[in-house]
């Protein structure tokens, strides 16, 4: 019997990355799942991440439309009857130094990373609430625990999606509503490689790369696997944490010393 047997699990930003493999490790364990994406998924990659789901849903829409993320949340309901668990995946990168970012940039980093993730912590929270409790995941960032250089609008917003989480657990832990947050270090998902994958950006990723201490950048199928046992019963005394999934990366800095021999 799998993990989320009888379970039903929406997760946003689930066309590609993190969300897309969150969408198939939970229906690997049994559970029905919605997705929801401003893109569709690439090719087949719905149909294989799904193909154990018992039952499944794909809405396209923009996280920062309310009307968009309620006809969502709605139709998943219609579809599954209720709704047990929410991951919110979505999100966009950017940023740059306070003086020389334009408003219009931190206005759209902040509603797709932090207002989407309220809006749909808004409405399947209602629907939560009407039926008995529920886990919602955010995914946060370890750039919403610790700062880093040029980072301003998307640590601001993912720093933002902490606290949420730490209010949200206070406001309804005691309806059976868990909620917690992931904090992932650098993982490769399409987002990455359109910031690092460049032959101009190749130094910055190295260095990053060996920031982990495990000495390389994450792969989504970590992050889902977090997210699940998040979601899952093994996380039921377990709200308002911000985990970090980061190879070891806001541990501290490494001082280059090999390990001593012995």
């Amino acid at each position: 019997m799998g993990r989320l047997e009888g379970r039903s699990v929406l997760v946003t930003g689930a066309a590609s990355g993190i969300g897309l493999e969150c969408v198939r490790r939970f229906a690997d364990e049994g559970a029905n799942v919605a997705g929801f994406d401003l893109n569709e998924p690439e090719g087949d990659a719905w149909e294989r991440a799904t193909a154990e789901a018992p039952g499944e849903i794909f809405v396209r829409g923009d996280v920062r439309e309310e009307d968009s993320v309620r006809s969502c949340v709605e139709a998943a309901l219609e579809r599954f009857g209720s709704l047990q668990g929410l991951v919110n995946s979505a999100g966009v990168a950017g940023g740059g130094a306070v003086h020389d970012l334009d408003s219009k940039h931190w206005d759209w980093v902040m509603d797709v990373n932090l207002k989407g993730t309220f809006l749909f912590c808004k409405h399947v929270a209602r629907a939560m609430l009407a039926s008995g409790g529920g886990s919602i995941v955010n995914i946060a960032s370890i750039e919403g625990l610790i700062g880093s250089q040029g980072g301003s609008a998307y640590n601001a917003s993912k720093g933002g999606v902490v606290l949420l989480t730490r209010n949200m657990a206070i406001d309804y832990g005691r309806a059976g509503i868990r909620v917690n947050a992931v904090c992932p270090g650098f993982i490769v998902t399409p987002l990455l490689e359109s910031v690092l994958g460049s032959e101009e950006m190749k130094r910055t990723r190295e260095f990053i790369t060996q920031s982990h201490h495990l000495g390389r950048l994450g792969r989504p199928e970590e992050i889902a696997g977090a997210c699940l046992f998040l979601l899952s019963d093994d996380a039921s005394f377990v709200t308002g944490v911000a985990l970090p999934v980061d190879g070891g990366m806001t541990c501290g800095h490494s001082m280059g010393h090999d390990l001593p021999e012995g």
